[in-house]
């Protein structure tokens, strides 16, 4: 079996992390699938939410330390004129910080399943996500300094965006590992929910996300990012621009008539399609 396994259908994808033995730690190939899937995502008009997992008994415990101590993987150092420093440099640029970036570029709502542990970067990985779904027994921590590194995937930048400046120093000085329940009082988690309904919690509330109008959907995710770098005059001046184009699609006018015809609104009809 791929180390990362990818699907999508009726306008939900998935992305689940394969490598249960070693807590789904990432290897080169895992990466590669991941960065494929998320190009898929990025460009596919037939999918609209994306939910990322974990295989087996946890969500992903972060690197894998062996293909690391080896120079294996996303991890490796070819002996020539690069000094082996700059050649992990240049491989994380390449491979596990290309993740990020892409999902940057995603403004479809992306949700990370979280189960058991979510340590080091597997923890950064969901905290790159918009939602985050935690069932009730999971853990959580920011591990690199338990082996001495530093959180080269952008947890740094993420953790304080949720946690707090101080929060998230402590985190990641003390790699201290965190119940989901005290990870979203700390506002690391969205929601949590007991480890049996974890499933259906997710997949309803992606569901709902998937029939609700797209285009509205993913400008609202594109202006709450962009936000966080905007004077207020550059947001309103955004966003009314926004809402001059988004008054023009047909989800606007469905959404209008239902509300009219007093019943539920019909999002994502194709135009040959005759509205309820």
């Amino acid at each position: 079996m791929p180390d990362l396994l990818f699907d999508h259908q009726n306008g939900i994808a998935s992305i689940t992390l394969n490598r249960p033995k070693a807590l789904n730690a990432f290897s080169g190939e895992m990466l590669d699938l991941w960065i494929e899937a998320l190009e898929e995502v990025r460009d596919s008009d037939e999918i609209r939410v994306l939910i990322v997992q974990g295989a087996g008994k946890g969500f992903c415990s972060g690197g894998d330390i062996k293909e690391m101590i080896a120079g294996q993987g996303f991890y490796k150092s070819d002996k020539d004129q690069i000094s082996s420093g700059l050649k992990r440099k240049n491989s994380l640029w390449k491979k596990v910080q290309r993740i990020p970036l892409l999902l940057e570029e995603i403004d479809k709502p992306v949700i990370a399943k979280i189960h058991g542990p979510a340590f080091g970067a597997g923890l950064d990985m969901a905290l790159m996500c918009d939602i985050r779904i935690a069932g009730e027994s999971a853990t959580l921590s920011e591990s690199y300094v338990k082996v001495g590194l530093v959180p080269g995937d952008g947890g740094a930048y993420f953790l304080p965006k949720l946690a707090g400046l101080d929060m998230a120093l402590h985190m990641l000085w003390t790699g201290e590992a965190i119940t989901a329940q005290e990870a979203k009082e700390r506002g690391i988690v969205s929601f949590v929910v007991s480890d049996e309904e974890l499933n259906s919690y997710t997949q309803a509330y992606a569901e709902r996300l998937a029939a609700g109008p797209q285009q509205a959907i993913q400008l609202i995710k594109r202006a709450v990012y962009a936000n966080r770098d905007m004077s207020l005059r550059s947001s309103l001046d955004f966003i009314s621009s926004k809402m001059g184009l988004i008054m023009e699609e047909a989800d606007f006018k469905e959404g209008v008539q239902a509300v009219i015809e007093k019943r539920k609104p019909v999002f994502n009809a194709k135009d040959e399609e005759v509205r309820a």
